[in-house]
């Protein structure tokens, strides 16, 4: 029964490792049972050591009170003493680091007590803090993050068992992956926000649809649009346009996408003119099948995605990173921002309160600094710079 209860704990802590990758605050989970499993009275995982220029990323779980509710364990306050000072002044005096990737190694195996209790470190940090047994291990993945996991014991408490360090050494392989998928989803993420940040400024709504049809998300143009429910709007999840004609197209279209998709054959590209109440400009549809891995599954996985321009947005051309682009000064640049969202250079100078003799006279310097010209030159110049992404 013992044995079986300990195959128990130690499959739950390697789930809660593998856990803890997907978690909001990263390891939430892990962390305390952890610590509680190798009785720490800290344990601290490093995913990214401070430097003189950056502060890191350190995850601390503190032994709770006793007099506490033990119910309520969680993570340490990254703002706590014990890691802001770490951070700031003892990164740089810490003797426990580089340890071998992957070896469970504890402090006195590499700084024996006599040296450690007069060292910088001791006395200045682990003292004040009533830490002194140590151990840990250090472990890498492909993308080069490094994750150091170390667990700590007051003075007045024993050496780490071999027992412990077999448990530490029995999980290690398991942090390493999990370490993996955790930077594998953090590097996809930052790239998602970067492209949807880029398509949000250009001011396009995207919406994903699922393989029923269904909206699975939808970036800030596209809430707006749907929020404004003028022609566009969702009706029990799916994407629905006022007016039945248009809205059987826009039916057809995606069934034939989504089949297409689900089926594994080519697809070709749709595209709807979506009009609008109030004399409010048409809006411009695109859809097209999502590229789908062969091992996608499920009625969660994207098929289709529909792309949206509302001419009525203003398009969002950043006018200092315009000027730098082309050496504009900033009267420059305002006038070929104003020229490009389809003012006349009449309606410009009228706009700024400058004469149309001086809005020539600057557009005559914009041809010259930009190589174009015309004024159709320069609107396409200034709509498919990188300005628009700034």
């Amino acid at each position: 029964m013992q044995s079986k209860r300990n195959d128990s704990d130690l499959s739950e802590l390697i789930g809660l490792i593998y856990q803890g990758a997907l978690e909001l605050q990263p390891w939430q989970s892990a962390l305390p049972a952890l610590r509680e499993a190798l009785d720490a009275q800290v344990v601290s995982l490093v995913l990214r050591p401070p430097s003189a220029d950056d502060q890191g990323v350190i995850l601390n779980c503190v032994r709770q009170d006793q007099s506490l509710d033990n119910d309520a364990v969680s993570l340490a306050d990254p703002n706590d003493w014990e890691v802001s000072a770490y951070r700031e002044q003892f990164f740089s005096l810490d003797p426990f680091v580089s340890l071998p990737l992957d070896k469970v190694i504890a402090l006195e195996d590499i700084l024996p007590d006599k040296e450690l209790v007069t060292s910088d470190y001791y006395l200045h940090y682990l003292k004040p803090i009533n830490l002194f047994r140590i151990l840990g291990v250090d472990t890498s993945e492909p993308g080069g993050m490094l994750a150091r996991l170390r667990f700590s014991r007051r003075a007045s408490e024993a050496r780490f068992k071999a027992t412990e360090r077999q448990l530490l050494t029995l999980l290690t392989p398991h942090l390493c992956r999990a370490i993996e998928i955790y930077a594998k989803l953090n590097r996809m993420t930052s790239e998602r926000d970067l492209y949807a940040g880029a398509v949000n400024q250009l001011s396009v709504a995207s919406i994903i649809l699922d393989e029923q049809g269904r909206m699975l998300t939808t970036n800030a143009v596209g809430r707006a649009l749907l929020d404004q429910g003028e022609g566009l709007s969702l009706r029990d999840g799916h994407l629905h346009i006022e007016g039945r004609d248009i809205n059987k197209e826009l039916q057809e279209a995606l069934t034939t996408i989504i089949r297409a998709q689900l089926q594994g054959e080519t697809s070709v590209v749709r595209a709807l003119r979506v009009p609008r109440p109030g004399g409010r400009s048409d809006l411009g549809l695109v859809v097209r099948p999502v590229p789908a891995s062969q091992w996608s599954e499920g009625q969660s996985s994207p098929s289709a995605a529909v792309f949206i321009s509302d001419p009525d947005l203003q398009e969002s051309t950043s006018r200092p990173i315009l000027g730098e682009l082309f050496e504009l000064t900033p009267a420059e640049a305002n006038l070929a921002t104003l020229l490009a969202r389809g003012l006349s250079l009449a309606q410009v100078s009228v706009a700024q309160n400058i004469s149309q003799h001086t809005a020539r006279a600057q557009l005559k310097s914009i041809f010259a600094k930009t190589g174009v010209s015309r004024q159709a030159e320069l609107v396409r110049l200034v709509l498919k710079s990188v300005a628009a992404l700034a």
